[in-house]
Order: C-alpha cells, then sequence, then structure tokens
C-alpha cells in the first residue's frame, strides 16, 4: 500500500468463494432445478457487511484463476470492497458451496473445496502487514486456522497487528475444514492471545474454551487474553461481555427465517460498524442483532446485507414484516 493510500476502516482475512443457493425452498438439493450464485465466505461477507453500512473495507484471500474466481472480482468491486489482495492460485479451482433450505432452523451446507481451498494458500511473505496494522479494524477467522500456510498467515498477522485497534477472532468452527479438529484449540489459543474481541457461537466457543455455558464461555475468552467477548446463543440472543464489566445480553430480533446462513456474517458486519461508531454496548449489539434478523429473512447471504436505514427501520418497527 502507498503511503498517499487511506488506511481501511476494516480488513478481513479468510474464506471466499461462490454460494449456489436453490430457488426452491424445502425441498433437497436431489430435486432442486434451478440455482443462483452469489459471492460467499464468511470473512468476504462480514466486509460487504461492513461495506453496505458505508465503510470502507478490503479482504485478504485467494481464488483459482478460472471464470468463477473472475466473478468474485467482479462482485466484490460491485459491493464497494477492495479486492487489491484478492489473488489468484493457479491449480486450484474456486471453491463452491451449495446449502439446502429447510427453514426455520435446517440450512445443510455442502462444500467444494478440493483438492485444497485458495484461500488457504494465503503466504505470510505476501502480506501487507503496513495496511494491517493501519487498518481501524482487523477481522481474522478460525477457518484461517485449519490448514497452512494459512495459519502461519493468519497469526503473522496477528502478531504484525499487536492489538493495535480492535482485532477481532471470529471463532468461526467448520470441523470439516480440519484433518484433526483437536488440534483446533491450541491454535485457537494462540490466536487469542493476538485478538481484541472473540465472537462465536456456543459450538465455536467451546471449542475455543473447552466450556459451553454463556457467562462460563465468555469468561474463559476474556481469561485468553481479549477485551470484549461476543457470545452467540441463537433463539436466546447474544451476550457481551467487556473486560471492564460492563455487559449487554439482548434477546433476537423476531423474524420469519427464509436462509439462516450469513445472519452471522451481517452480525460481524455491523459489529464492526459500531465498533467504529464508538456506540455503547448494548447499541452495538441490537444493531448486530437486527443486522443478522434481515439477512436470516432473506435468501442470499452477501446481497441481503442490509443497509443502516434497513437496520434502523427494523430497530424502529421490532420485527420484521412477512
Amino acid at each position: 500500500m502507498a503511503e498517499s493510500d487511506p488506511s481501511f476502516d476494516l480488513i478481513t482475512m479468510g474464506r471466499i468463494g461462490v454460494d449456489l443457493y436453490p430457488l426452491q425452498s424445502g425441498v433437497s438439493l436431489a430435486q432442486v432445478e434451478t440455482f443462483r450464485k452469489f459471492l460467499g465466505g464468511s470473512a468476504t461477507n462480514v466486509a460487504v457487511a461492513a461495506a453496505r453500512l458505508g465503510r470502507t473495507t478490503a479482504v485478504i484471500t485467494r481464488t483459482g484463476d478460472d471464470p468463477f474466481g473472475a466473478y468474485l472480482h467482479q462482485a466484490l468491486k460491485e459491493f464497494g470492497v477492495d479486492d487489491r489482495w484478492v489473488t489468484p492460485v493457479a491449480g486450484l479451482p474456486t471453491p463452491v458451496t451449495f446449502c439446502e433450505i429447510f427453514p426455520p432452523d435446517d440450512f445443510p451446507l455442502y462444500f467444494y473445496r478440493q483438492p485444497k481451498a485458495p484461500d488457504l494458500e494465503i503466504r505470510a511473505e505476501e502480506l501487507d502487514l503496513a495496511a494491517i496494522r493501519a487498518a481501524r479494524v482487523f477481522w481474522v477467522t478460525g477457518t484461517g486456522l485449519s490448514e497452512e500456510p494459512s495459519r502461519s498467515a493468519t497469526l503473522a498477522a496477528l502478531r504484525a497487528r499487536d492489538k493495535a485497534g480492535a482485532t477481532v477472532f471470529d471463532l468461526d468452527w467448520r470441523p470439516m475444514f480440519w484433518n484433526d479438529p483437536r488440534e483446533a484449540r491450541t491454535y485457537y489459543a494462540e490466536a487469542l492471545r493476538h485478538t481484541t474481541i472473540a465472537v462465536g457461537n456456543l459450538d465455536e466457543c467451546e471449542v475455543a474454551t473447552g466450556v459451553r455455558e454463556p457467562r462460563a464461555c465468555a469468561q474463559a475468552l476474556l481469561d485468553a487474553g481479549v477485551e470484549l467477548a461476543v457470545v452467540k446463543q441463537g433463539p436466546k440472543g447474544v451476550l457481551a461481555v467487556h473486560r471492564d464489566g460492563t455487559t449487554a445480553e439482548v434477546p433476537p430480533v423476531p423474524v420469519e427465517v427464509l436462509n439462516g446462513l450469513g445472519a452471522g456474517d451481517a452480525f460481524g458486519g455491523s459489529l464492526c460498524h459500531g465498533l467504529l461508531s464508538g456506540w455503547e454496548l448494548t447499541k452495538t449489539m441490537l444493531h448486530a442483532n437486527a443486522a443478522g434478523a434481515l439477512v436470516a429473512s432473506r435468501l442470499a447471504c452477501s446481497s441481503a446485507m442490509p443497509t443502516g436505514t434497513e437496520v434502523e427501520d427494523l430497530l424502529a418497527r421490532g420485527s420484521v414484516r412477512g
């Protein structure tokens, strides 16, 4: 990054791919006849979500050198996400993910990331560490720790960042991405030492800490080194606990769920927006919950990310209209 380039509000690092979502709900992939393609990948969707809220964002990731990779660059630009650190990997195809839609709470995912996903080929020596240090918020994911060289690159970025600004670790537990899931806690612990904020659901918190009760999870994450622990509890809402003792526990926004996938990424983008805005904790959690609810009420992930006006309107109404 040249000295004249501005620093970003948010840089995310991690997964990218093409989501192929069925246009039929309530049937298995065996019966689905039509699909629509979308930009996908959790770290990428968080960058999109924050961009929709007016933030300057970029993503560090890799694609295949193929037509789907070209599509992802096009989509990132359309969403206003800087793609300068999205590079191709020769010989590896851009990942594709299919889902099935069985509302309200069953959305199986089928990842096609063989022989290896290009986003796991991020290399430490290719990182723009100055840009990573300069970003107001930096976001990494658990998937980035699942395999080399991405694991070393993720940890190198966190060490270089040295807890500058807000450094967020999305626990993002996907057991199918790990050769040996039992290794995860060691690498999660190392990442937590270098982050200021941890975000995860109860399953993810249990992988990282070994405990599952929400407040115990939050305390374990604080003990591991973060300043703010955000524990997502599904239908019970979200619990956020800061090291200074500030606590926020807010219920979910009532919503008729169409597709729950992507709601967590909308939550993440909104969380970053709240951090950047300097909001108090409860306001940030309410906004993030509402952003997630809006995406859950829509088919897509990336293209479903809400604007600030949409989130504020939902908060004023109190629920998503069917």
